[in-house]
């Protein structure tokens, strides 16, 4: 449900919003390159699970994939239907989800920690009713954790199921990612997230137990398939979107009213990523800033050691 700070992010950031498929010459925004600054390493750092899975070029899929997901909870899609501005502005909505989880995962903990208040005061306004898999009609508040957990979960396996597929070796393994990114869940408060790949994907299935397709879901479905995005951005979203449907398993696709493509999407799917990291590079800006924050602290410590 989390828009990662959708309203106003970018005005907020006082730069242009950046997509990893940017032209080498434009500058990425501010909030890019505040993460070369900052007083300790992060949450995670190099050889981290966290940094190899979300710093790395299946995020484009994994973020399709994983509204896919989120639209399964009736609570959530309630939410996103009543109050998000994702049809007016769907820049703005990646713009502020690729802010929250590049900053979580390659900025200072206090720059994650703010990331985080920052879309638990969005969502203090989200509030409202659904009607849930049994025809009762409830209450729902975006920082409930019952949400906030869905949502977790949720980005946390569309994140493993698009690298495992596409994506080079995790350190540790998958179980290491579940249990790395969890500390960002803690942020968030859900209150002992998963930390194993078995125990999340239970956790996923007893979810979709209360899967209620709808309406509101069709018309998510409908703009996440084609939401106009402009440019080569847009000429490669199709083939993005469709890799994105073949890596979910067949319930899944049941429940959103989706089918596999009937052409190589996993195939071609790995071709455009291929033909993204010969032309811009392995390592998004993002982390080439995180590790300047590094080295400056290592050389910091190194001057105070001989000092």
């Amino acid at each position: 449900m989390s828009d990662g700070g959708r309203d106003g992010a970018a005005a907020r950031a006082g730069s242009a919003r950046w997509s990893p498929l940017r032209r080498r010459r434009d500058e990425p925004p501010a909030w890019t390159r505040a993460l070369a600054e900052g007083d300790d390493a992060g949450l995670f750092g190099p050889g981290s699970a966290v940094w190899a899975v979300n710093g790395a070029l299946p995020t484009l899929v994994a973020g399709i994939r994983a509204l896919l997901l989120q639209t399964l909870h009736p609570g959530a899609m309630a939410g996103v239907h009543d109050h998000s501005r994702y049809r007016e502005d769907p820049l703005g909505r990646l713009d502020g989800t690729v802010r929250w989880v590049a900053t979580t995962t390659f900025g200072d903990r206090r720059a994650a920690a703010a990331a985080c208040a920052a879309v638990s005061r969005l969502h203090e306004r989200v509030t409202g009713t659904y009607v849930d898999a049994r025809g009762a009609t409830r209450a729902y508040a975006a920082n409930d954790e019952e949400l906030l957990r869905w949502v977790h979960d949720a980005f946390t396996e569309a994140f493993i199921g698009a690298h495992e597929r596409w994506g080079g070796p995790i350190p540790g393994g998958a179980d290491a990612y579940v249990r790395e990114w969890a500390e960002v869940g803690r942020l968030m408060g859900v209150r002992e997230p998963p930390t194993s790949l078995d125990a999340l994907r239970a956790e996923l299935d007893g979810f979709l137990e209360g899967a209620r397709p709808d309406e509101r879901v069709a018309e998510a479905v409908r703009f996440i398939r084609r939401p106009g995005l402009p440019g080569v951005v847009g000429g490669i979203y199709p083939i993005l979107f469709g890799g994105a449907v073949a890596s979910l398993d067949a319930r899944e696709r049941s429940l959103l009213g989706l089918r596999r493509p009937w052409w190589p999407a996993v195939t071609l799917t790995r071709a455009v990523l291929a033909i993204g990291a010969q032309r811009f590079g392995r390592m998004s800006p993002s982390e080439r800033n995180a590790r300047q924050r590094l080295a400056r602290l290592a050389g910091a410590s190194e001057s105070a050691s001989r000092a």
